[in-house]
């Protein structure tokens, strides 16, 4: 049998974009503010007219431009939890050209020229950094059902790192998997937050958690003058460590970052967005990430000692903001 349609198999994708059935296709994160936002358009629009595409951030421009290229037909291309990118205005021209309706709905921060720039060529922008963005879609989509204002602001309580709502927890974690999206999804689009499924996955995710936190401590590195700053190899679940680091040490700015230099950063002062972006990267005030660029010396170097110049970059960014 082919491969199923993905990300990772772009031709398979963009036959399957050409030859769809669904009148909205939606491009979106991979996460589960993407997952919540997914379970709203198919509240809305029907399971079986709506195309999901999940995407990291990385492959954005490139997943636009496949649904950009395709007949749009006057079908919707609805963007989601996903932020500007240079590329994505002659995408989203190209896409309107094309014949595609593009409306995008997002929570990350935007400068005034980028919005300006979407805006002339998206028959829709709503940016709003007050909500997570299945907020955003519950709002526009379904303003008047309650089992998405329900979805809406279970999400927002996981990914505004609010840690009110136990059930955001379970299922944020849960979906570090990435084969529990559509299950979750389809939960969801039910106003279901648990089953039996959601809790044993959640069991064993939890047991591997506990493991790669503690050896991520074990390895940390404290800095800063201004800010009590952590660096610390990923082992696995970058906000969920981040969390337990400072809870247990108290820290402000936690940096997690991989093998190959690319980092998640998370802040208590709403700066991470501005940190990342000095380190090619980007996201929300209190989440984003970012890479130093390691050289092939630098990689092996990080992984037998678990130390970087970059730490030193980092801290003066940080101090002066």
């Amino acid at each position: 049998m082919p491969p199923a349609p993905s990300p990772d198999n772009e031709s398979g994708l963009a036959n399957a974009i050409r030859s769809r059935t669904a009148k909205v296709v939606h491009l979106t994160h991979n996460d589960l503010d993407a997952v919540g936002a997914d379970a709203i358009h198919r509240m809305v629009f029907g399971a079986g007219d709506v195309f999901t595409i999940w995407s990291s951030v990385g492959k954005f421009p490139s997943l636009l431009a496949l649904v950009a290229s395709a007949e749009g037909k006057g079908d919707l291309l609805s963007i989601s939890d996903l932020g500007f990118h240079a590329d994505a205005v002659s995408l989203v021209a190209k896409a309107k050209k094309n014949g595609w309706n593009v409306e995008w709905r997002d929570h990350h921060r935007w400068r005034d020229e980028e919005v300006a720039k979407i805006q002339k060529e998206a028959g829709l922008l709503h940016i709003d950094t007050s909500v997570c963005g299945t907020g955003i879609v519950a709002r526009d989509l379904a303003a008047d059902n309650p089992v998405a204002a329900e979805v809406a602001r279970v999400v927002c309580d996981y990914d505004l790192w609010k840690h009110a709502d136990p059930r955001s927890a379970v299922l944020g974690q849960v979906l570090q998997k990435k084969e529990n999206r559509e299950h979750v999804r389809d939960c969801l689009v039910q106003g279901i937050f648990t089953d039996e499924r959601i809790e044993r996955e959640y069991a064993g995710i939890r047991a591997e958690m506990e493991d790669a936190m503690h050896r991520s401590l074990k390895q940390a590195t404290f800095m800063g003058s201004k800010y009590r700053i952590v660096f610390t190899p990923l082992y696995g679940y970058p906000s969920e460590t981040a969390h337990f680091i400072r809870d247990e040490k108290n820290t402000e700015i936690e940096v997690i970052i991989g093998k190959d230099g690319k980092f998640s950063i998370r802040s208590v002062p709403p700066i991470s967005h501005l940190i990342a972006r000095e380190f090619g990267g980007g996201g929300h005030p209190h989440a984003a990430g970012g890479s130093f660029n390691f050289t092939v010396i630098e990689r092996f170097t990080w992984w037998l000692f678990k130390k970087s110049r970059h730490f030193d970059e980092l801290v003066t960014v940080a101090d002066k903001l």
